[in-house]
Parts: structure tokens; sequence; C-alpha cells
């Protein structure tokens, strides 16, 4: 089964927020011109022909401005039309205005932002005001009808709020998607906020037992996700999916990149939109053989894991980006991974011998693996 073709728009790398794990540049970074946009549409003409979803991402996409969109999103959308493209946008809201929101429901375009919980812990690793100038862009998209969705980073220092944390989102009705802090490649003391795997998988653990405990009132992206895996078999979001030749990335200079994670590292540039190229040519790239090792490595490294289907090896990026691109390793996310993957399929395999043993049926139980992957599925 093909994963899913998505490209992601970087309109630039600047960011006006600072956010105490993640790298930042100021707003005065280089911004995507349209004639840029024009060679990503002239570039996907032909390219391929699956359904497309264009993810504007960044640094902060917003800072592209009203025009950009205004422009860019009929370009998209229309000379694309055979490729029914979707869109989607990943922003700190910090700069929504009604005209922009204007411009992103006429395309429906779902919005990703990030907020880490309640205000002071939120402002402590993101930055003094950005809890109040993120929900300020909220009430903006919302008031516009545009579908809001949040990430929530756990540090090293916020898991220990992770009661917490899960109750800012559940009270406030937000859907909850969580990322772990990683070392930072652009920080004198890297591991400062880095969230270690073995606390990581315990984190996921408990969620786990929330989303099931709450399992009516409350929705956990990862848990869904990771729950998906477990039971089709199949990777079903990127982290573990084998997403080369199905993922792109497109920073500001039209430079074509594995996935924007490698936005503004030249050695993972695999050409140029404006080159119009081709898989073949992608493939030839240094980059494209780096990831394509990346593969190779994992085919190995996990061949006796009972993961190895679903999982990949995690992330390219967290594996490669650390070591300066040497490929000596999975993602060091995999002893997290290992433990929720477990977790999951032994809480399934247990649900499903219950009635075997005569220990009475599903809904004699409290809800389990089984019931959460039919509320994923009826949704």
């Amino acid at each position: 089964m093909k994963n899913a073709f998505h490209v992601m728009l970087v309109p630039t790398l600047g960011c006006p927020s600072k956010c105490s794990y993640c790298w930042s540049s100021e707003e005065g970074s280089p911004i995507m011109s349209i004639d840029t946009v024009k060679d990503v549409v002239a570039w996907l003409k032909d390219f391929r022909d699956d359904r497309v979803t264009f993810t504007f991402h960044g640094g902060e996409p917003l800072l592209a401005g009203p025009e950009f969109y205004r422009q860019a999103l009929p370009l998209l959308a229309g000379e694309l039309g055979h490729l029914t493209p979707d869109f989607a946008m990943q922003t700190n809201l910090w700069r929504m205005t009604p005209e922009i929101a204007e411009i992103l429901a006429a395309y429906h375009i779902p919005i990703g932002s990030s907020i880490d919980g309640p205000q002071d812990l939120n402002d402590l690793q993101r930055g003094s005001g950005y809890y109040e100038k993120t929900m300020r862009g909220y009430e903006i998209a919302k008031a516009h009808g545009l579908s809001v969705r949040f990430i929530c980073t756990f540090t090293s220092y916020s898991v220990a709020f992770k009661g917490d944390i899960f109750e800012f989102f559940r009270e406030n009705g937000f859907t909850l998607k969580l990322h772990p802090a990683l070392p930072s490649l652009r920080d004198t003391n890297p591991e400062k906020w880095a969230l270690p795997p073995e606390k990581y998988g315990e984190l996921l653990v408990y969620l786990l037992d929330k989303a099931l405990e709450h399992i009516d009132d409350v929705e956990i992206m990862n848990i869904n996700d990771l729950c998906r895996c477990v039971f089709t078999r199949r990777g079903t979001v990127c982290t573990f999916a084998d997403c080369m030749g199905s993922t792109f990335a497109v920073g500001p200079d039209g430079s074509i990149y594995p996935c924007y994670r490698f936005v503004g590292m030249p050695e993972y540039v695999m050409g140029n939109v404006r080159d119009r190229p081709g898989v073949d040519d992608l493939a030839a790239s240094d980059a494209w053989k780096q990831m394509h090792r990346f593969k190779e490595y994992v085919d190995q490294a996990c061949r006796d894991c009972a993961h190895i289907k679903y999982c990949r090896g995690g992330c390219p990026y967290n594996a490669i980006a650390p070591t300066g691109g040497e490929v000596a390793g999975v993602d060091p996310h995999c002893v997290a991974y290992k433990r929720i993957f477990d977790e999951i399929g032994e809480r399934l395999n247990a649900e499903m011998l219950q009635p075997m043993m005569g220990m009475g049926g599903f809904k004699d139980a409290p809800p389990g693996i089984m019931a959460l992957m039919r509320k994923i599925v009826m949704q």
C-alpha cells in the first residue's frame, strides 16, 4: 500500500518565538517567493499522479504574510487540480489575523499549533508571553471556522507534570498530540530539555491508560496512531513509515529535502524545484542515498524485532542528524517505541483471549484497545 503523497512547503525558517528546546532564527530570514511556488507547481504537474497534501511549515509560515497565501493557494489548488490537493499548516498562531484566517478558511485548512500545557509551564519552556499570543491567534482562527489542534512538547522538566498537562488538555476540550523534546543540534547544552527515552516510554503508557480511562471525552492522537500501527501491522504516521519517495519538503529557495526537519541543512538537499527533477534525479542525490542506507540498516539491525513492520526504526532524522549524518543506530526513542508497542500488543492479546477463557465478553470489561479501535474507526 502506498503512503500518502505529502509535500511540506517551508516559506521561511524565521520564527518570532524562541522556545528553550528548539532552534530558531530571526524574523529577517528569507521568504519564499511566488515564483518559487510557481516552480513547485511546474515540478509537480507530471511528477506523480497521487493525491497530494501540502503542509505549510517552518520556521513560522505566517511570517510569509497574507498576500503570499492569497496568491499561493489558488496556484496550488488550481494548477494541480488533478492531484486533488489538501492543505494543512503548522503555526504558533502569533501572526494570525482575520485577513489571513479568511484566506485559509476558504481552503478549509486545518491548523496545527503548539501549547505545552498550563500557561506558567508553557511560558517557562516556550518563553514569556507565548501562551497569550498563541491563544489570541487561536480565538481568531476559531472565530473563522478553522480547526485547530495543539502539539504538546514534553521535556525532561515538564514530564513531571504530566497529570497537570493531561487535565489541561482534557478540561479545555483540546485534542492532545505530543512530541518528546530532542537534544538540540544548535545548543551548547543539548541534553538540558531532552526527554530521555525511558521517560518517554513511561509517559506513553501513562497516556494509554488515560486515553482508555477517558475514552468518551478525550482524544490523544499519538495513542490512536500507535494502536492503529499494532492493529493493522503497518506504520500509519511518518515516524513509523517508509516515507522516502512519498514525503518531500521545499525550502524558501526551492531546495528539495527528504523532510522539513532537514530544511536549511545543505548536505540533505536533493534538488531544486526550478530544475523540475524527476524521481530518478532525486534518487541520484547523496541525501536520498543516505536515507536509503538508513532503511538498509533498519532491515538488518531490527530484523528480529516483533515491531519492525510498523516501526521501521523510527524517524531517520532522529537517528542520523545527531551523528553528523552517520548511520550508526536507529531512532534513539526506540526504547520508548518498544515499550508502548509491547504494552498495546500484550493488552490486545489479553482482550482477544478473555472470551475464549470464559472470562466474560468485551462489554463486561473496562474499555480496552478494541474499544479504542472501534472509536477510531467510527470517527
